[in-house]
């Protein structure tokens, strides 16, 4: 099993203290905006493309994060490059698209800057392609990462849980129970390592399993 402190994705999210009631009732609809903002730029509207805020789990079509992950693989097999101005991209779009679904899950009352990282700290290491990277490795590391995804899609269920017993007792107390809180980033952080490794391809690392 992977090292959790030494893997090279790492999110943290920090707890707030109170957060607003009214916001928090009408959330889903506050998030209209940046939500469709989100989409189109990662291809969510117009192709079947959609993806699972903070989870960098595609379905459907390519779109842009889809055909930029195709490209680095093949750059990889074939070049032994990863260019750094798509690793650039797609690190800032996978921490907006975090932003968001910190938002949307209520656990920030910030709504989600394009620039800023807020409250939202994720960070994904840069590699060194011909020293950390296999030549071989893109064209398995989905199919690897398959137990990854089973236990995912079950935590993914548990957080959807987790976020409706929040969303009633941050309008009855203002607060988001602690314990949920570190579930649902602990999920958030799992599949980042996930995404790194099957997706954006930056390590060769296993993630771990686990949700710290």
């Amino acid at each position: 099993m992977a090292n959790t402190n030494s893997y090279p994705a790492s999110l943290e999210i920090d707890y707030p203290g109170k957060l607003n009631r009214l916001t928090t009732f009408f959330r889903l609809f506050l998030a209209i905006p940046i939500v469709v903002i989100l989409g189109l730029l990662t291809g969510g509207f117009g192709d079947g493309f959609t993806t699972e805020a903070n989870n960098g789990i595609t379905q459907g079509g390519m779109g842009v994060a889809g055909a930029l992950a195709v490209a680095t693989a093949l750059m990889i097999v074939f070049r032994q490059r990863y260019p750094k101005w798509w690793f650039d991209f797609v690190l800032e779009l996978n921490r907006f698209s975090t932003r968001v679904g910190a938002y949307v899950l209520l656990l920030t009352d910030k709504y989600p800057s394009t620039v800023e990282q807020q409250s939202v700290h994720l960070d994904v290491k840069y590699p060194d392609v011909k020293k950390e990277l296999s030549p071989i490795m893109p064209l398995f590391k989905w199919l690897l990462a398959i137990p990854h995804y089973l236990i995912l899609a079950v935590l993914l269920m548990g957080t959807v849980s987790a976020t409706v017993i929040a969303w009633f007792a941050i309008l009855l107390t203002g607060r988001y129970p602690k314990g949920l809180f570190d579930y649902v980033v602990g999920v958030s952080r799992w599949s980042l390592r996930v995404t790194a490794y099957a997706f954006l391809l930056t390590t060769d690392k296993y993630p771990p399993f686990s949700l710290k």
